[in-house]
């Protein structure tokens, strides 16, 4: 249930940071819905590591958003297109 539930603040989470960083992504928006759910990962991981987060326990709303944020805006800094 908790990998469920994380899966679910991801998307959430990705939509979200998609509106807060608009712009032109390579991948669009399934794209930035993965980094998203990638985002909540991340967050739960670093929160377990830091002792905010019990085993087990799902990382919150607003670190995942941080953590999609930090991943989207790392996305676009790799992934920046070069005139030819």
């Amino acid at each position: 249930m908790d990998l469920l539930w994380t899966l679910i603040i991801g998307l959430v989470v990705g939509a979200l940071a998609k509106f807060i960083m608009p712009g032109r992504d390579p991948g669009g928006i399934i794209v930035t819905i993965l980094i998203g759910i990638a985002g909540a990962f991340v967050a739960r991981f670093l929160g377990s590591l830091l002792g905010i987060y019990g085993e087990g326990e799902a990382a919150g709303f607003i670190a995942s958003l941080l953590g999609a944020l930090l991943l989207l805006f790392l996305y676009r800094a790799f992934t920046k297109r070069t005139p030819a």
